[in-house]
């Protein structure tokens, strides 16, 4: 099944499993925030350090199995495979998004 992504959920697909650490940080506002494993990270500094921790720790890359969109939130249903137990493990990523930007991102399991 091919999903059709928004241009911005295609850059931030790829960016990540091609581990372009300044590519993804570009999908982010500069006062962007992301909740994941009970942590938040506020600013696309901190952004840029967890994703190469994320990146150094599970080597994990993404594989877009779901869409939903409502007004400016997108809910990209993920499976992510890594080097974790557990994987691969279906992730719903809640993006809140304007002006072409991710603004805020909630990472979940899915169907939480």
């Amino acid at each position: 099944m091919t999903i059709k992504l928004p241009p911005l959920m295609t850059a931030f697909i790829k960016a990540k499993n091609s581990y372009d650490i300044t590519a993804f940080v570009a999908c982010f506002a500069d006062n962007a925030v992301v909740h994941d494993e009970g942590q938040e990270m506020r600013g696309t500094d901190a952004i840029r350090k967890w994703i190469e921790a994320s990146n150094e720790k599970y080597k994990d890359t993404l594989c877009a199995t779901g869409l939903t969109e409502r007004g400016n939130q997108i809910i990209l249903t993920a499976l992510v495979s890594g080097n974790f137990d557990g994987s691969p493990i279906s992730l719903d990523f809640y993006f809140t998004v304007n002006d072409s930007k991710i603004t805020m991102l909630s990472i979940q399991l899915a169907g939480e």
